[in-house]
């Protein structure tokens, strides 16, 4: 059996969350992975998935491991980004529409997901690097124009707050902005509501 402290450096290294085949790379048999979680060295998230039962993982990790195509979206990347200080009741993220719905039934992280046309999902997408794992999130500038999208979905005090930030945020692309708004059809939108403050 794998020595505990070479489990533990491995889970670490992949931001606390491991999938059985992974266990299995490490020599690991589905004998002594039931042992690990019976011993309660081990706890399982969902099918195939496991974390350290005494590892707290980040939630947008164990998001990433568990939907690595999944994108942190709308409130959940305004509060990345300080345009909020609201802390959305669950991780907003955008997914493929055609997606299994099911995979997405966890208890733990809440989860919200958005189901998206395919031909959007990759549009704007940033990659950050939290404990070691790459998780997807909407750049600014993409965001801004989901919370346009989104607007009737949003509180007035959020969508006002995220778009007074995103103005006078220096890390913002206007240019990009109006391309995103060009391919989501909220030109105006944007020309309304940002491009009066610039």
């Amino acid at each position: 059996m794998v020595a505990i402290h070479i489990l533990r450096k491995e889970f670490q290294r992949r931001g606390g969350i491991l999938k059985t085949t992974e266990l299995n790379e490490l020599g690991l048999s589905s004998r002594q992975i039931k042992r690990l979680l019976d011993d309660g060295v081990i706890t399982r998230i969902k099918r195939g998935f496991y974390e350290l039962t005494d590892y707290v993982s980040r939630e947008e990790v164990i998001i990433a491991r568990l939907f690595p195509q999944a994108v942190i979206f709308l409130e959940s990347a305004l509060l990345h980004y300080s345009y909020t200080d609201r802390i959305p009741l669950a991780w907003q993220i955008a997914v493929d529409r055609y997606s299994k719905t099911t995979q997405y039934n966890i208890d733990y992280p809440l989860i919200e997901p958005y189901y998206l046309e395919p031909k959007f999902i990759d549009i704007g997408v940033d990659i950050i690097q939290v404990d070691g794992v790459k998780i997807r999130i909407y750049d600014r500038d993409r965001t801004i124009c989901d919370v346009l999208r989104y607007e009737k979905k949003l509180e007035k005090e959020v969508f006002n707050n995220a778009i007074g930030r995103y103005v006078k945020d220096p890390k913002k692309n206007i240019r990009k902005l109006f391309e995103y708004a060009e391919i989501f059809n909220i030109k105006n939108k944007v020309q309304t509501y940002v491009g009066v403050w610039l």
